[in-house]
Parts: structure tokens; C-alpha cells; sequence
């Protein structure tokens, strides 16, 4: 799994240099498709930002669904917790992990189209996040109560602290309280 990792991770340099050498290390910024405000408790909210915060919870939904009650999500399951044995049952674990993948890609991709309006675009915009989402998933296992468990907790520290200290030390604070985490508990929220 490190070799794929660190592969992943060449890969993904490998692209944003091409990018860049294509296309130049110029921000360009996106028009948001839906403008103004919405009040909320009293508080007003981008319209934008609450349509991609309910389109969130809908994918995830959607995704948690798809895996606990399709044959599908079985099968993405069992691969997962042993694919020798998950062959030994029939299952074709190249196609599982090529359809996961493909799965994958596609979240990411409306991922990157949902967050575009709200952010500036170059080569390395979604580098803090992939940071960020990688120690979430490494503390929080392959179940989705403790993805949102870990989500809430880390992601919260992270608000608090870049609010009441400091953004710099904000954007540390997620890798550092997993490092604590994972000290703590090996199994991370996953067993809390």
C-alpha cells in the first residue's frame, strides 16, 4: 500500500507540472453559478455554499446506501476487509476495485466542480484538502460513522484553532491531532 501511495502521490506531481507548464502558474477564478445570500438562524449564507453543503450530504447518503444495501456494496465491502477470501466467494476483485475507483474518480471530480466558484484555480488547489481528507480517512477506518466522527472532531479543532490562534497554526492542526489520535488509540475513531 506505501509503494501505491508514494506512486499515487509522483503521479499526482507529475500532473501538476504539466499543468503548469501548460497553462502557466497564473489564479484564474470561476463564476458562481448561483448568486446572493440566504438568511439561516438569523444569519445570512452564500446560496451557493448551502446548495454544495446539501449536495454533500446527499452524495454521502447516496454513497452509504449504495454500499450497505446493494450487491455492490457487499461486494466493495468484502474485498475491502479480505479480498483473498472475497475471490474465494466468487467475487471478481478486479472488478470491484475498478468500479470503486471509478466511483472514486467521479466524487473527486464533483468535488473539484463544486468547490471551483468558491476558490481561486492553479496547478496545487487541492493539495491542502487531499492532506487533510488523507489523515481523516487514516483515523477514521472504512466506516462512515467514524468518517463523520473524525470530520467533526479534527475538523472543528481546525475552525477553532485558525479562528482563536491562528490560520497558519489552523492548517496544522488537523495532521497534528491525528498524529495524537493515532498515539493514542493505533485504531483511530474506528474502535473508539
Amino acid at each position: 500500500p506505501l509503494d501505491a501511495i508514494l506512486a499515487t502521490w509522483g503521479l499526482g506531481i507529475v500532473i501538476g507540472q504539466l499543468v503548469t507548464l501548460i497553462f502557466g502558474r497564473g489564479v484564474q477564478f470561476a463564476p458562481s453559478p448561483i448568486s446572493g445570500t440566504t438568511e439561516l438562524l438569523g444569519i445570512d449564507y452564500s446560496a451557493y455554499r448551502l446548495i454544495v453543503a446539501l449536495f454533500a450530504v446527499l452524495l454521502a447518503a447516496g454513497l452509504s446506501a449504495l454500499l450497505k444495501f446493494t450487491r455492490f456494496g457487499l461486494n466493495a465491502r468484502a474485498v475491502i476487509m479480505n479480498e483473498n477470501l472475497a475471490r474465494g466467494l466468487g467475487i471478481d476483485s478486479t472488478r470491484v476495485r475498478g468500479l470503486t475507483f471509478g466511483l472514486g474518480a467521479a466524487l473527486a471530480c464533483a468535488a473539484g466542480a463544486l468547490i471551483t466558484p468558491l476558490l481561486s484555480v492553479d496547478p496545487n488547489m487541492g493539495l491542502p484538502w487531499l492532506i487533510n481528507s488523507f489523515m481523516l480517512v487514516m483515523i477514521s477506518g472504512v466506516s462512515f460513522p467514524s468518517l463523520f466522527l473524525a470530520s467533526l472532531v479534527l475538523g472543528g479543532a481546525q475552525v477553532a484553532v485558525s479562528t482563536y490562534v491562528s490560520p497558519i497554526f489552523g492548517g496544522m492542526t488537523i495532521v497534528v491531532a491525528a498524529a495524537l489520535v493515532l498515539r493514542i488509540n493505533p485504531k483511530g475513531f474506528s474502535r473508539a
